[in-house]
């Protein structure tokens, strides 16, 4: 899974608490859109993902290819895109350097 500080702060929709999980170089790319560093990622969030009430039904996790690294399928719900989705993380020192979501 990422790292499990990550599931907690999202699910409980703490912005602050859940950027931490993320590298100061971290980004998301959203299906090609790509929002680098805390304050791109805070605003990507707060439109799409915590702001947006995201849910993840986890129906599949896979490892790899690094040693931290993890692709979760969910389904997500919420005031946004609803449907399937792969988030693969990938982690360096516990700490989400990408988080890249697609279908």
């Amino acid at each position: 899974m990422p790292p499990p500080s990550w599931w907690g702060p999202s699910g409980e929709r703490d912005t602050v608490a859940w950027l931490r999980t993320f590298a100061p170089h971290g980004a998301v790319d959203d299906w090609g859109r790509v929002f680098t560093g805390y304050e791109a990622v805070r605003a990507w969030s707060e439109a799409e993902f915590i702001g947006a009430h995201v849910t993840l039904d986890v129906t599949e996790v896979s490892a790899g290819p690094g040693d931290e690294d993890i692709t979760v399928l969910a389904q997500v719900g919420g005031d946004g895109y609803n449907g399937p989705s792969h988030f693969a993380f990938t982690v360096h020192d516990g700490l989400i350097t990408l988080m890249r979501i697609t279908a």
